[in-house]
């Protein structure tokens, strides 16, 4: 399985295949960074400079249009747990967040761990009803300093493919 979705990356330039890997969710930059340094051999600033872009694409949709895709979920027979485990995840990092806001956020959003990013980020700012400008500002600054710390791992040697 997992070579067949290394095969399917193949199509693809290897600047996309960053930029689109660091946009899907769980994954992000910190699946990118290392794969572009380790797998596709590349420059590492021009892999983190992509990452960092990738992994903020989504972020201004779903600040504006996760609320309603979430109620239209709610009331989905087939995506109604779905939206429950979302909601709890949301919840669970918006907790974590609310104290400090702009920088709770910029914090959970830098910190490179599974749970944590530009998504779930993005997800919490919109349960704390944060405005737009702020929530953004703070999700990409998030982003630039978890692109620092896993670029900075990958070139260390501590993080790897």
């Amino acid at each position: 399985m997992s070579q067949a979705i290394i095969h399917f990356f193949d199509i693809f330039p290897n600047w996309l295949q960053i930029f689109f890997i660091s946009a899907v969710p769980i994954v992000e930059l910190r699946g990118a960074i290392p794969w572009g340094i380790f797998m596709l051999h590349m420059n590492p600033l021009y892999v983190y400079v992509l990452s960092v872009l990738g992994s903020i694409l989504p972020a201004p949709f779903i600040l504006l249009f996760i609320q309603k895709i979430l109620e239209w979920m709610r009331r989905s027979k087939h995506f109604s747990r779905f939206a429950k485990w979302l909601d709890e995840k949301a919840d669970k990092g918006s907790k974590k967040i609310a104290k400090y806001k702009f920088w709770g956020l910029m914090i959970f959003v830098a910190i490179p761990l599974p749970g944590t990013g530009v998504w779930t980020g993005c997800l919490a700012a919109s349960v704390l009803e944060m405005k737009f400008s702020r929530a953004m500002l703070s999700v990409f600054l998030g982003s630039l300093i978890a692109g620092v710390i896993v670029t900075s791992l990958c070139l260390l040697g501590v993080m790897a493919v």
